[in-house]
């Protein structure tokens, strides 16, 4: 018997091989699609269903991508010729919440939303924010580590991971980690795993830190200032003033203006000429630190405007939300993801205006302020000979996106803060580590997964 054949005798409907899924399994928000086409789709509901597919995969050496939402933004989830597409979207329950422990179980596939919607009830919220959490899963947010609108005070999604249950390349189950605040005993496996983009384990369960709710009412204020430039000095004026607002978001002049004649002009009025900086405060002290907040921006030029209520607030904190979908009005849209550290943001926009000229292509960039995340987005316009579902990065893209990775490295940043190496950054990644770095993580890859099935060509050249 075939693997197929033994996955359809031992798993039953739930693997698909219906030629429309195994399409929609090929590509992600990233707008790339890989080669050929996936042998199947299985749609995983339990532990065991997970374990079966790995002991299969592993008997007939052939090769498995796990994947979750789809809503990925490297290309690393999605089914090429002759893999097993292991959907993990159905692991959808949350299995516990300890309000008393602040901490939660889930499966992976629980939506960001809906974790935060179960909590609320509790005075709870998990603090993890990426801009797709109406969409995104908790399991996705750890394999990549995610970041969001809420990270520079919050954290990233590795200082909210306690615990995981995953399942090894040969069907074993593994637990990492633990349910108490501290905890020390061994190599940190937990932290290993988060951010391993499937490259070592598939993740079942995950135990979650959660926190209360910030009391009192969050204080917007945003910002138009002339140009980026100004913008991205009077963010990094916030963060030398020892300001930490939980939000902090810088929209360039081309996005903005791109946002701006997607809203319309009567919600749009004042923004479109400039670039855009919008900080959210919160807590006890928000309106205190609002103030201070506004008063530096004034000091660089800003026109200020500041929001106590929460409804005109989130009116202004959906300019940022609603960045992405106007932008994919204009075609697809390959979103990409560098830090640098948050006193160079200015050079590190001023080295993208000079790509964006030199290689003809236009480069609309917003950017989380608060930690110097910065994500430029390259417009591929509707091409009527090219399938959408199939869209191919122009040269003149890969070209420029090439001079931005090494700009971001060149002072002092990394290729990714939150989406992920996947399979689009796999060529700069030796560039970064550094040899002896680089070949020593692909050894540990290796004592993971010793015959190379998981997420093959992710991070690393298969």
């Amino acid at each position: 018997m075939t693997v197929l054949e033994r996955l359809q005798a031992e798993l039953g409907t739930i693997v698909s091989v219906d030629a429309r899924e195994l399409n929609a399994s090929r590509t992600d928000k990233s707008g790339w699609s890989a080669d050929g086409v996936p042998l199947a789709v299985v749609h995983a509901v339990t532990v065991e269903h997970v374990q079966t597919v790995l002991r299969l995969a592993s008997e007939f050496r052939v090769p498995v991508i796990t994947r979750g939402a789809g809503t990925g933004l490297a290309g690393g989830a999605c089914g090429s010729a002759g893999t097993i597409v292991l959907n993990v979207a159905g692991m959808n329950r949350i299995l516990e919440i300890r309000p008393e422990d602040e901490l939660a179980v889930v499966e992976p596939g629980v939506i960001n939303q809906h974790l935060n919607d179960a909590l609320a009830e509790h005075g709870l919220w998990f603090a993890p924010d990426p801009a797709s959490k109406a969409i995104s899963t908790v399991g996705g947010n750890i394999a990549t580590n995610a970041g969001g609108l809420l990270c520079a005070k919050y954290g990233v999604t590795r200082e909210a991971v306690l615990a995981l249950t995953v399942v090894l390349a040969d069907g074993t189950l593994l637990r990492t980690g633990h349910r108490t605040v501290k905890g020390v005993t061994g190599y940190d496996l937990t932290a290993l795993l988060t951010g391993s983009e499937g490259t070592l384990g598939v993740i079942v369960e995950a135990t979650v830190r959660v926190r209360a709710v910030p009391v009192g009412t969050a204080v917007t204020v945003a910002a138009v200032f002339a140009d980026v430039a100004a913008a991205a000095g009077a963010s990094a004026a916030i963060s030398a003033a020892r300001l930490r607002p939980a939000v902090m978001e810088l929209i360039d002049p081309v996005a903005l203006a791109i946002v701006a004649d997607y809203i319309g002009p009567q919600a749009s009025a004042g923004l479109a000429d400039g670039a855009f900086l919008l900080v959210q405060t919160d807590g006890a002290g928000a309106l205190g630190e609002a103030e201070q907040v506004a008063v530096v921006m004034g000091d660089h030029g800003g026109d200020v405007r500041m929001s106590t209520d929460e409804e005109s607030g989130e009116r202004l904190l959906s300019i940022r939300r609603l960045v992405h979908p106007a932008l994919e009005q204009h075609g697809t849209v390959l979103i990409e993801d560098v830090s640098v550290p948050r006193s160079r943001m200015k050079e590190m926009f001023e080295e993208i205006a000079r790509i964006s000229a030199r290689r003809g292509v236009t480069i609309p960039v917003i950017a989380h302020a608060g930690d110097g995340n910065l994500h430029p987005n390259f417009v591929i316009p509707a091409d009527p000979l090219r399938r959408e579902s199939d869209p191919q990065i122009p040269d003149n893209v890969w070209a420029a996106a090439d001079e931005m990775f090494r700009a971001a490295l060149a002072l002092g940043g990394t290729l990714t803060g939150e989406h992920g190496v996947g399979v689009l950054k796999r060529r700069w990644l030796a560039d970064e580590l550094g040899e002896t770095s680089f070949d020593l993580q692909r050894r540990l890859k290796a004592v993971f997964d010793p015959l190379g099935i998981l997420n093959p060509g992710t991070m690393f050249p298969s």
